[in-house]
């Protein structure tokens, strides 16, 4: 029995911020129920720490490298096949309730003649999903006008239907606290996190979200893959009661930095330390505000995982549906002088990453941790297995790796040996600063379970850590003479991984092997001195013929 697929994406949740995966304080029994339920992944990595190409790799199953949307607002260009493709292909719809921040090719559709309105338009315009509510929950607006103008519209229309007053509720009310005169005290500002959200808390983000998703399971023939996709705990950061003092200055663990780190910081990553971000975070004021109301934020987003689980079981749903749970990149916080998620060290580039499968295959691997290498990438060849098709047929279209194997306990030896994130920082003012071209603005990540490397174009020498001496990755040895051999060898492993034929996308590894000798049988003997030589029924048609002598 084909079963259905409930992917579930948060939006910069850090993986140490789940109990399951050992945070002190911050207690998520839901999610953890969820890992004892399945495999928790705990060296899961993402393929770009920022939020579009992200989740661009995600969808397509292919690296940054691969599909070209490289920043925030670059498109996702016409003819990059993605999970909703595929699955679509093996009979499984695909659906969105949430977030995607795909930026539709409206360029190349205009070429091609795809109007956003019709059917192929739109799954085009919509990173392959068809469209249940789009939210990328975001409405900010400056003196240049909106951000997005399609951000939270829906929920913004939901919200005055409650009767959340004003031109954008989204900011006032569900991002914004309030004091006893009626003055918004915008999320934005930092100093706000400690505020309280001017909303009853179900009527938030995260509850919203949840509810609508459970509306799509409702009536959805399956079977079906349901992308919901939550907005939180992105900031803003401030959360509705009670989750807004839940968590105080005594919850937060140890800043993960060191003087040294800043004195010595590569040029690259000294850039992003100094940046307004890194020195906002740098400060222990911003810290005691922030990463409260971020816990608080988890909370709820924890509280609402039981709401859902528990409706999934009510229903009988949890026995037909495969449940995966990750994030789209982490949040420094403060640690190693950066805030938001913008490079490479842990807290952004490794995501939870929990699946649960109920079909019996699975049952040898619950409740177990998987120490693998494992990518963004690999969730769309593992759906498209779920789905009945095989994923490995599909070879160098979808870059990543099932994870079946590893679910179903026959995994033979490690996924891979190594994981590849890639970052381009060419429309941020950085770029300016350090003098770099837009085509040397780019940083590529290759790790193993030992070491970490950091390539940066432009001239610069790469940042090397040592994940086993130092897990906090506080220590640069990209210049050390002492480990000349270690670098060496993650270059020939960037390298190779650079040789990939990755954009041979229109053929198959099974159509390019068939491609060796189709053209024999028709006609083409290229390089046979007498009809002899090949077999005779290859030449058929140029052997024992007659023409009318026209010389």
């Amino acid at each position: 029995m084909t079963k259905n697929i409930l992917f579930i994406m948060f939006d910069q949740l850090r993986w140490d911020y789940l109990s399951c995966y050992g945070h002190p304080h911050l207690h998520t029994p839901n999610i953890d129920r969820l890992a004892s339920m399945g495999v928790r992944f705990d060296r899961a990595y993402i393929q770009s720490p920022i939020c579009g190409s992200s989740r661009m790799s995600t969808y397509t199953g292919r690296y940054v490298h691969s599909h070209g949307a490289s920043y925030n607002g670059i498109p996702l260009k016409v003819g990059e096949m993605t999970m909703g493709d595929h699955l679509r292909a093996l009979g499984m719809g695909c659906h969105l309730v949430g977030k995607t921040h795909m930026r539709a090719d409206a360029e190349g559709m205009a070429r091609l003649g795809l109007a956003a309105d019709s059917l192929i338009g739109a799954r085009v315009a919509e990173c392959g999903f068809d469209v249940y509510e789009r939210d990328d929950g975001m409405r900010p607006e400056g003196p240049d006008g909106f951000y997005d103008d399609f951000g939270a519209l829906k929920y913004n229309d939901y919200l005055r239907e409650q009767g959340y007053e004003g031109d954008n509720p989204w900011h006032d009310h569900a991002n914004s606290g309030v004091d006893d005169e009626g003055n918004v005290l915008s999320g934005w500002f930092l100093k706000n996190a400690v505020q309280q959200a001017n909303i009853a808390e179900h009527d938030s983000e995260t509850p919203y979200l949840t509810r609508r998703g459970m509306e799509f399971i409702e009536q959805a023939d399956g079977p079906w893959c349901c992308h919901l996709s939550y907005i939180k705990p992105h900031w803003p950061y401030i959360v509705p009661a009670p989750y807004h003092d839940m968590f105080g200055p005594e919850h937060i663990t140890p800043v993960v930095r060191s003087q040294a780190e800043f004195e010595n910081a590569h040029p690259v990553l000294k850039g992003f330390m100094t940046n307004p971000i890194g020195k906002a975070f740098s400060r222990a004021e911003v810290r005691d505000a922030v990463i409260p109301a971020y816990m608080g934020l988890i909370k709820q987003v924890d509280d609402q995982m039981g709401v859902l689980f528990d409706w999934l079981e009510t229903t009988g749903r949890m026995k037909d549906t495969v449940i995966v749970l990750t994030s789209d990149h982490g949040d420094f916080l403060g640690d190693h002088w950066m805030g938001e998620k913008t490079f490479f060290q842990d807290a952004s580039t490794r995501v939870p990453l929990i699946i649960y499968d109920p079909s019996p295959e699975a049952d040898a691997t619950r409740g177990t941790v998987c120490e693998d290498l494992v990518e963004s990438i690999d969730l769309a060849p593992t759906f498209v297995d779920i789905a009945g098709g095989d994923a490995g047929a599909l070879g160098h279209i979808l870059e990543g790796r099932s994870l079946m194997p590893i679910l179903h306990g026959t995994q033979k030896g490690p996924l891979r040996e190594f994981a590849i994130c890639e970052y381009d920082y060419s429309a941020m003012p950085l770029a300016e600063t350090l003098g770099v071209s837009t085509q040397d603005a780019v940083l590529f990540m290759v790790a193993t379970k030992r070491w970490k490397m950091i390539h940066a174009e432009g001239g610069f020498p790469p940042i090397l850590f040592d994940l086993l001496n130092d897990p906090d990755e506080l220590v640069d040895l990209g210049e050390s003479e002492d480990h000349a051999d270690v670098r060496a060898d993650m270059y020939a492993k960037l390298n190779e991984w650079a040789r990939r034929p990755s954009q041979r996308t229109t053929r198959s590894d099974a159509q390019l092997v068939e491609m060796r000798t189709k053209s024999r049988g028709r006609g083409i003997v290229l390089g046979v001195y007498d009809e002899t030589e090949v077999p005779l029924e290859l030449t058929v048609k140029y052997r024992g013929r007659t023409a009318k002598d026209h010389r």
